[in-house]
C-alpha cells in the first residue's frame, strides 16, 4: 500500500494579479512525496562473471553434428504467394466490422486471450535457445574485456572510466536477457559455457565485439517474425533493440560511423550459429543441443581493416578467425588512424566518425578462401561443419534489404576473387555498407529478407565483411 508523507510548507509563489499578467517562471518546491513498498522482483538467472577460457581439451566428442530427427526433404520447396495476401485493397478505408471501438479488424494475438510467454514449437525452442547461447557469450565477452585489459590500455585508446562503466552495464543487460530467454524456454534452457576467443589486444577486442553483436542482432531479426509464439517475439523484440544499441556502441568505440545503413540486415539462424559456435569451447555434458547447421568458414584475404587510415589497402590483416577480426600487428604508427589528427582520418572513439577513404567500395576486388566441410566446431568440438551446395560459383552480398550476387572469378580449389557490385537499397543508400555478411553460393537464388533461409541448401561458406 502506498504511504503518503506530507511536506507542507509556506508557499513561495507570489501570484501576479495584474489585468494582463505574464506567466511567472518559478522553481517549484515539493509539496508531497509518494513512497511505496517494493513489489516482488523475479530473481535473475545465476551467472558467472568471467568463465574459464581456452580451447577444448576434453575427451573426443561422442556426438558430432546438429540435433536432428527424420528429415522430410532436402530443402523447403518454393511456392507462389498465398492468394489472400494479394486481396486486401489497401485503400485507407475500413473493410470489416470493428471488434471494439477504435480497433480495426485483423491482427494476430488481438482477440483478448491472455498472453502465454512460452515457446510453442520446435522452431520457437531452437530459435530462442540459439538466442540464449548468444546472450551468454555476450555476458562473458563484456566481462572478459573489463577483466583482461588494464585501465591504462582503455585510457590510451581514449576510453574513460565512464566508457568502461558502459561496458559493465551492457554485461548487466545480458543478465536480464539471459534470464528472460531462460524463463521462456524452461528447465532445459542452455546455461553458461566456457569460451575460446582469439588472442586479442584491446582494439582487436573491440572489433571482435562489434562483429559478434552484429550477428547476434541480425540473427534475431532473421527469425523474429517467424515465431509461432508471438508473445515470445514481443519480449524478444524488446531485448534485441537493446542489443542493437550495443552493436552501435562498439562501432563508436572503434571510431566507425555508428549507423551507415538505412536498414539492419536479418540472417538465418544457421548463419548466426556458424559464426557463434567456434568461440564456444565447452558446455556442461547435458547441455541442450541445437539443430542449426554449421557452414564452413570463409576468409577474406583483404578484409578491410578499420585500424588503418586507408582500411581498404590491406592484405592478410585479420586474426584468421571465423569473424575475420582485424589485426593491428602490421599497422605502423604512420598508418594507424588513431594517431592521425586529420578529420576524416582519425578513428579514435567518438560519437561519430566520417572516413574520407572508404573501407570498401564498388569495383573493389575481394579475395576469398574457404574451408572444406567436415571440421569439428562448437561446444566440446561436437558439431560438424557441412554444406549441401554444389561447386562454388557466386559471392552473395547480404546487407540491409538486399542479396546481391557477384560471380566468383579465377576459382582455384577453395579460393577465388570477386568484385564488389554497385547496388543500392533505394536511391541514395548504397546497400553494401556497415558490418554485413558475405556468403559463397552455388547459384543466384532469388531471396528476400523474409525467406532468406531458402538459400541455406546452396551455401558453401560464409563470414562477416567489414564494408564500412
Amino acid at each position: 500500500m502506498a504511504r503518503f508523507t506530507s511536506l507542507t510548507r509556506p508557499s513561495a509563489l507570489a501570484l501576479a494579479l495584474a489585468l494582463r499578467c505574464s506567466a511567472v517562471p518559478v522553481v517549484s518546491e515539493p509539496e508531497t512525496t509518494v513512497t511505496s513498498d517494493a513489489l516482488v522482483t523475479p530473481c535473475a538467472v545465476p551467472v558467472t562473471d568471467v568463465t574459464s577460457h581456452g580451447t577444448y581439451t576434453g575427451s573426443e566428442p561422442t556426438t558430432t553434428g546438429a540435433l536432428a530427427t527424420d528429415v522430410l526433404a532436402p530443402s523447403i520447396p518454393s511456392y507462389p504467394p498465398e492468394q489472400y495476401k494479394l486481396e486486401y485493397p489497401a485503400d485507407g478505408e475500413l473493410h470489416a466490422p470493428e471488434p471494439a471501438p477504435y480497433t480495426p479488424a485483423g491482427g494476430l494475438g488481438t482477440n483478448g486471450s491472455e498472453p502465454v510467454y512460452r515457446v510453442q514449437s520446435d522452431f520457437d525452442y531452437e530459435s530462442i535457445a540459439l538466442g540464449l547461447y548468444q546472450e551468454w557469450i555476450e555476458l562473458d565477452l563484456f566481462h572478459y574485456g573489463l577483466a583482461t585489459y588494464p585501465v591504462e590500455e582503455f585510457e590510451a585508446l581514449g576510453l574513460t572510466s565512464e566508457d568502461r562503466h558502459l561496458l559493465q552495464f551492457m554485461a548487466e543487460q545480458e543478465v536480464g536477457h539471459a534470464t528472460l530467454l531462460s524463463n521462456m524456454l524452461g528447465p532445459q534452457a542452455p546455461v553458461q559455457c566456457t569460451y575460446n576467443y582469439p588472442s586479442m589486444n584491446l582494439r582487436e577486442y573491440i572489433d571482435f565485439s562489434q562483429k559478434l553483436t552484429r550477428w547476434g542482432e541480425s540473427g534475431v531479426y532473421g527469425f523474429l517474425n517467424h515465431l509461432d509464439a508471438r508473445e515470445v517475439g514481443q519480449l524478444l523484440l524488446q531485448s534485441i533493440t537493446t542489443e542493437a544499441r550495443q552493436q552501435m556502441i562498439f562501432r563508436q568505440f572503434e571510431g566507425l560511423f555508428p549507423m551507415p545503413v538505412w536498414f539492419e540486415v536479418g540472417i538465418p539462424q544457421s548463419w548466426a550459429w556458424t559464426l557463434l559456435a567456434p568461440y564456444i569451447s565447452s558446455c556442461p555434458a547435458n547441455q541442450t543441443r541445437l539443430i542449426w547447421q554449421n557452414f564452413p568458414a570463409l576468409h577474406v584475404l583483404n578484409q578491410p581493416n578499420p585500424a588503418r587510415i586507408n582500411g581498404a589497402d590491406v592484405w592478410n590483416e585479420t586474426l584468421g578467425d571465423y569473424a575475420n577480426t582485424l589485426s593491428t600487428d602490421d599497422v605502423s604508427d604512420q598508418d594507424d588512424c588513431t594517431n592521425s589528427t586529420v578529420v576524416g582520418e582519425n578513428c579514435s572513439p567518438a560519437i561519430t566518425r566520417n572516413r574520407t577513404i572508404p573501407l570498401s567500395y564498388p569495383g573493389r576486388q575481394v579475395f576469398l578462401e574457404w574451408d572444406a566441410p567436415g571440421q569439428t566446431v562448437g561446444p566440446n568440438s561436437s558439431y560438424l561443419t557441412s554444406t549441401s551446395a554444389g561447386p562454388p560459383a557466386f559471392a552473395a552480398w547480404v546487407s540491409q534489404l538486399n542479396v546481391t550476387y557477384s560471380p566468383l572469378l579465377n576459382i582455384s580449389g577453395n579460393s577465388a576473387y570477386t568484385i564488389q557490385p554497385n547496388t543500392s537499397t533505394f536511391q541514395g543508400d548504397p546497400s553494401i555498407n556497415g558490418t554485413m555478411f558475405l556468403v559463397i553460393t552455388d547459384r543466384e537464388l532469388l531471396v528476400t529478407p523474409f525467406n532468406l533461409t531458402q538459400l541455406n541448401p546452396f551455401v558453401n561458406a560464409l563470414t562477416i565483411y567489414q564494408a564500412g
